[in-house]
C-alpha cells in the first residue's frame, strides 16, 4: 500500500493508519508536507460512475471553499480515480486532502456551534444549486429520502417488534404527508449526510464537512432534517435545538412553506432510514460495530419524536423561519359548531374540552400542538393509529367489504384465531358492530336458551347504551334521571371488599358474597334466565369482583336452569396482565362472553362468544342477521389486533407495567390520606379519592385531579356512583415511564393541595 501510493502520488509517506469505515477501506496517511485520506473501494462500474461524480462535485465546491472540503489530490497522471488488481479483487482507490478538525460527535454542542451548522450547510447547498450531474440525478437508493420506501424490505430486520411497528407507523406517516408534496419540494444535489462524524467543528464552529460518498439529487430540505437529525438525537428536547439550526440556515438560503410542513417527518424518516440500515448490516455482518454506531441514540430520538405533536414542531419550525403559525380555531367555536347539529347529550370530557387531531400508540396530539399522554381510553388497545392494524383496514377495505350473506374467508379465520384464545367449551361466535349490540344479542339468545325472562345483574353495572342494555345497566336505570329497574330485573349487591358487607380482612369474602348471591337466587320466585356481570365493574369505580365469587354464583344459576354472561367488553384481550380474558381470574368458565371496545382497536366490532349448546337453542328461532357484523374489514382489522398483541407481547407488558403502576399508586395511598383504595389488575386500575382518613367520596378533588392532570397534558378520568374514582386503562403499549410520568403528576397535583390546605 505505503509503495503503491508514493509512486501514484509522488509523495514520500511517513505513516499509514485504517480507519473505521462502513462499506468501503479508508487509510489516513501521513506524507512529508500534508495528510491525506486514502479511500479504497470494491470495484464496479456503477460504483466508479458515482466516485467520478463525488470528485466532480468536490472540484466544484473546491474554490468556494477551499480548506472546508476534501480535495482530490491528482495521480501522477493527472487523473482522480484507479483501478487496480489486488489480492482481495479488483479495487478503486483514490485520495482526499485530510482536513483537521473535532468530530461534531466529540466537542460540546452550544447555540453558537448549532448556529453554524446551518449557516455552513446553506451555503454550501446555495454554490450546489448550480451544480449539475446526471449520475447523481439517476441514482436510486436507500440513503435518499426521495426514495424512503426502499428501506421497507430492512423493517424486518428489526429484531424488537414494538420497534418494528414504531417504523412502520413513521412509513405511514410520510406516505400521508410527505410523498404528495414530493412533486412540489424543490431538488437538487446536497451533501446528504450531514452528520456528527462528517462534520468537524474548530474553535466552536463547524470548519468542513467530509465523506461526500452520499451525495444525491434529492429534496433540498432532506440536507436540513439529516442535520437535524444527527445533531439533535441524543438532546432531551430534541425542537428547541433543531430550530437553531433551521434558522441559521433559513437566514442563509430561505425555506418555503411545503418543506418546513415535511420536516417534522422527514427527520422521523431520516431516523428510521439509519436504524433500518443498522439492523440490516448487523444481520449480514453481526462483528461490524461501525453500522450500528449511532443506532442507540437514533432510537431513542425516534421515541422522543414520537411523543412530540406534529404540529408544535411546524409551528415552532415556521416561526424559526418566520412565517404566521398555523391558523387556530378557538375551543369555542369548535364547541360551537358541534352543537348547531350535535345534541348536548353527548357529553365532553373535562372543564376545558380537548380538540384532537392526531394520535399515535399511547400519545395523542391536540390542535394547539399539545402531546397528550393517553392513560384513560382503552378502546384502541394495542395503541392509536397501530400501523399493523391501520394496514389491515386499509389493504382489506380496498378489496372487499360485505355482509355475512356470502362466503369469504375472513369470517372463519378470525373466528379461528379469536376461539382459539377461548377454553373448548366457548366454541361459538356472533359478531355484531359494538359491545352494546353484544350485549343486546347476549341477552336475547339466553332467553331464546331457557325461555326464561328474569335477568340477574350487578349493582353498579353497565353493559352498553341499547334500550336492552340499559335495562340490564343499574349505573344507568339506577341514576336520577334513569327510568329505574324494571321488575324481570333482579340485582345482587356489589362484593365490594373496600366499601361493602364483607372487607378485605375477612378471610373468603368473596366466597361469602358469592353465598350471599347464592342464596338469593335460590330464594328468587321467578327463574332466571341469565346472570351478566363484569370481572372489574368499571362504572362501580374499577371495582374487582372479591376473589371466589363467581365460584358460588354460577353454580346456583346453573343449578335453576339460567346461564352465565361474563362482560369482557372492558377487561378482555389481555388488559388484565395475568389473564386473557377477567373470568379466568375467577377460576370460572361462563356460558356466554360480550366482547366489545378493544377487540378491533377502535373499528367498531363487537361479539358473542358461547357454547354449542346455546348456539344450538338460538337457531332455533328467527334468522339473526346484522348488516356489518363479522364483515370481513371487522374480521382482519381484529385479527391484527391479535396478532400485535403476541408479537409484542402486550398481555405480559399489561402485567408488568401494571404491577409497577400499583406499586407506585399505593405508596402515594401511604403518603396522602384523601386516597383511600388502589385496586383493579394489569392496566385496569381504579384510584379512590376519599375525604381524608374516611370512606367518604370527595368528587371535587377527583374531578381537580382529572382536570389538573388534563392541564399537565394527561389524560385520566372518573368514575363510579359518586365520580369520585380515577380510572386509569391506557393502551396496552403504555410503558413504565409513562406510568411513572402519571404518578409524579398526581404526587404534585396533591401536594399542591395539601398545600393550600394549611396556608
Amino acid at each position: 500500500m505505503k509503495d503503491f501510493i508514493e509512486k501514484a502520488f509522488g509523495i514520500t509517506v511517513t505513516d499509514a493508519k485504517k480507519l473505521q469505515g462502513y462499506e468501503n477501506a479508508n487509510y489516513r496517511i501521513n506524507a512529508e508536507k500534508n495528510d491525506y485520506v486514502f479511500k479504497t473501494y470494491t470495484y464496479s462500474e456503477a460504483l466508479n460512475d458515482i466516485l467520478k461524480a463525488e470528485n466532480e462535485t468536490l472540484l466544484f465546491l473546491g474554490e468556494a471553499f477551499d480548506t472546508k472540503i476534501p480535495k482530490p489530490i491528482p495521480f501522477q497522471d493527472h487523473t482522480y480515480l484507479k483501478t487496480r488488481d489486488t489480492d482481495h479483487g479488483k479495487e478503486s482507490c483514490r485520495m482526499l486532502s485530510f482536513l483537521p478538525g473535532e468530530f461534531l460527535g466529540d466537542v460540546a454542542h452550544t447555540e453558537l456551534l448549532f448556529k453554524s451548522i446551518g449557516t455552513f450547510l446553506a451555503r454550501i447547498d446555495l454554490k450546489l444549486k448550480d451544480f449539475h450531474n446526471y449520475t447523481l440525478q439517476a441514482r436510486q437508493w436507500e440513503w435518499d429520502m426521495q426514495y424512503f420506501h426502499l428501506n421497507k424490505k430492512y423493517i424486518e430486520d428489526i429484531p424488537n417488534p414494538k420497534n418494528r411497528n414504531i417504523v412502520h407507523y413513521f412509513f405511514n406517516q410520510f406516505e400521508a404527508i410527505v410523498s404528495p408534496l414530493a412533486p412540489k419540494l424543490r431538488k437538487q444535489i446536497i451533501h446528504n449526510d450531514a452528520n456528527e462524524w462528517n462534520l468537524l467543528v474548530q474553535n466552536g464552529k463547524v470548519s468542513g464537512i467530509i465523506d461526500f460518498g452520499d451525495l444525491a439529487h434529492s429534496f433540498l430540505i432532506n440536507e436540513l432534517a439529516i442535520a437535524i437529525t444527527y445533531a439533535c438525537y441524543d438532546k432531551e428536547d430534541p425542537l428547541a435545538w433543531a430550530v437553531i439550526i433551521l434558522k441559521a440556515y433559513h437566514e442563509t438560503l430561505p425555506l418555503e412553506e411545503n418543506e418546513i410542513h415535511v420536516l417534522y417527518s422527514l427527520i422521523a424518516a431520516r431516523l428510521c432510514v439509519s436504524v433500518c440500515n443498522s439492523a440490516h448490516a448487523r444481520k449480514v455482518d453481526p462483528n461490524n460495530s461501525y453500522a450500528s454506531v449511532s443506532e442507540k441514540a437514533a432510537w431513542e430520538m425516534l421515541y422522543r419524536w414520537l411523543a412530540i405533536n406534529p404540529l408544535k414542531a411546524e409551528n415552532m419550525f415556521r416561526e424559526a423561519a418566520g412565517f404566521p403559525g398555523l391558523k387556530e380555531v378557538s375551543i369555542a367555536d369548535v364547541v360551537q359548531r358541534r352543537q348547531q347539529h350535535i345534541s348536548t347529550v353527548l357529553s365532553l370530557s373535562y372543564k376545558t374540552p380537548i380538540h384532537m387531531v392526531g394520535a399515535a400508540f399511547q400519545y395523542m396530539y391536540d390542535a394547539s400542538g399539545n402531546t397528550f399522554l393517553d392513560a384513560y381510553n382503552n378502546i384502541p388497545h394495542v395503541g392509536h393509529s397501530h400501523p399493523k392494524v391501520v394496514r389491515a383496514a386499509q389493504k382489506q377495505i380496498a378489496r372487499l367489504n360485505t355482509n355475512t350473506r356470502y362466503l369469504y374467508d375472513e369470517l372463519a379465520d378470525y373466528a379461528e384465531k379469536l376461539l382459539h384464545h377461548f377454553p373448548t367449551e366457548l366454541n361459538r361466535v356472533f359478531f355484531v358492530n359494538s359491545g352494546s349490540a353484544a350485549s343486546d344479542l347476549a341477552l336475547r339468545m339466553a332467553h331464546q336458551h331457557t325461555a326464561y325472562d328474569h335477568i340477574m345483574v350487578m349493582e353498579l353495572g353497565y353493559h352498553g347504551n341499547t334500550q336492552t342494555a340499559m335495562d340490564i345497566s343499574d349505573y344507568k336505570f339506577n341514576n336520577p334521571k334513569g327510568k329505574g329497574q324494571k321488575h324481570h330485573i333482579i340485582k345482587t349487591p356489589l362484593p365490594d371488599t373496600y366499601k361493602g358487607k364483607y372487607g378485605k380482612e375477612q378471610a373468603n369474602a368473596g366466597k361469602q358474597y358469592g353465598i350471599d348471591a347464592a342464596a338469593q337466587i335460590e330464594n328468587s320466585s321467578f327463574p332466571i334466565a341469565a346472570f351478566i356481570c363484569e370481572p372489574i365493574v368499571g362504572c362501580a369505580g374499577q371495582i374487582p369482583l372479591a376473589k371466589g365469587y363467581l365460584k358460588e354464583v354460577y353454580p346456583a344459576i346453573r343449578a335453576q336452569g339460567g346461564v352465565c354472561i361474563s362482560d369482557e367488553v372492558q377487561t378482555g384481550f389481555g388488559r388484565l396482565g395475568g389473564h386473557f380474558w377477567g373470568f379466568e381470574a375467577q377460576d370460572v368458565v361462563p356460558d356466554m362472553v360480550v366482547l366489545g371496545k378493544p377487540i378491533a382497536n377502535g373499528h367498531p366490532m363487537g361479539a358473542v362468544v358461547c357454547t354449542e349448546a346455546i348456539a344450538a337453542s338460538f337457531e332455533k328461532g328467527v334468522e339473526f342477521f346484522s348488516s356489518f357484523g363479522g364483515n370481513p374489514v371487522s374480521c382482519v382489522t381484529a385479527a391484527a389486533v391479535l396478532e400485535v398483541l403476541k408479537e409484542e407481547k402486550l398481555q405480559e407488558n399489561a402485567k408488568a407495567v401494571g404491577q409497577y403502576y400499583m406499586v407506585h399508586l399505593k405508596q402515594l395511598m401511604a403518603k396522602y390520606a384523601c386516597i383511600g383504595d388502589v385496586r383493579g389488575a394489569g392496566l385496569f386500575i381504579g384510584v379512590e379519592i376519599v375525604k381524608d382518613h374516611t370512606q367518604l367520596p370527595d368528587t371535587a378533588l377527583a374531578n381537580h385531579l382529572k382536570n389538573e392532570l388534563r392541564n399537565n397534558h394527561i389524560l385520566i378520568s372518573t368514575d363510579g356512583p359518586f365520580d369520585n374514582v380515577i380510572k386509569t386503562k391506557p393502551p396496552l403499549c403504555f410503558s413504565k415511564e409513562n406510568a411513572m410520568e402519571v404518578v409524579a403528576n398526581i404526587d404534585s397535583i396533591l401536594g399542591m393541595h395539601y398545600k393550600k390546605r394549611t396556608t
